[in-house]
């Protein structure tokens, strides 16, 4: 047996969640963030696609590769949401936000870095060309469509094995299509790490209230629906 395969079974179960999280959330923002900073270095050769595609790639495979360990949040509000449909217990949150939050701020560490420092490392902004209810309107919903797809997912445990397509899916298309208007992080870390890093602050309300309302909304009427 490997070495990796001795740590991994002296882990305790709260361990193996928290390095799933930590891990997972440092990949989805270093897909997210990196894409962004690498089509602003390259002059917008890349495109929106690709912004939104890697970060939907990115999320479809550590929910592959780690839905079974930590059940993939990856994300505060997603957490939340699971917090308020009793798939998580009380005493798991710490755990979680912490690890969401070391992950994202690796990543953003990694980004500068590695990748490049442009577009505040790929951090979040709406545009202020729209009416700010209208922004907060579309990152709650952007969110809330989110944590829609990610509680079928669970519901169906698995979607039938398309689960992780599912949610990166719509990872993808909030962004291609709701990005312009309100940012469409959908994830409060990664709003964060990106913002502390390159001192881009004035956001970041938007990405840490509007997130939660839109998870919170959709796992309250999944709550009253479907939890006993």
């Amino acid at each position: 047996m490997s070495r990796t395969s001795n740590l991994t079974n002296k882990l305790t179960s709260n361990q193996k969640r928290f390095f799933a999280e930590l891990i997972g959330t440092f990949v989805i923002v270093v897909f997210a963030t990196g894409s962004v900073v690498l089509d602003t270095k390259y002059a917008g050769t890349f495109g929106l696609w690709f912004v939104a595609l890697a970060p939907a790639i990115a999320v479809a495979l550590v929910v592959y590769a780690f839905g079974k360990i930590s059940m993939a949040h990856f994300n505060p509000a997603v957490t939340i949401g699971f917090l308020i449909t009793k798939h998580m217990p009380k005493n798991l949150l710490l755990l979680y936000f912490a690890a969401e939050i070391i992950g994202a701020l690796l990543a953003s560490v990694f980004v500068k870095y590695v990748v490049g420092t442009e577009a505040n490392l790929g951090a979040n902004t709406p545009n202020y060309h729209f009416p700010i209810l209208l922004i907060v309107g579309v990152e709650v919903l952007a969110t809330a469509l989110l944590m829609a797809v990610i509680l079928v997912v669970v519901h169906t445990k698995g979607l039938g094995g398309f689960g992780g397509i599912a949610i990166g899916g719509m990872i993808g298309l909030d962004i291609f299509f709701l990005a312009f208007i309100s940012g469409a992080s959908m994830n409060p870390a990664r709003s964060l790490a990106p913002a502390l890093l390159s001192d881009h602050l004035h956001d970041l309300w938007l990405y840490w209230t509007a997130t939660f309302i839109g998870s919170g909304i959709v796992s309250n009427i999944y709550r009253r629906k479907f939890v006993k």
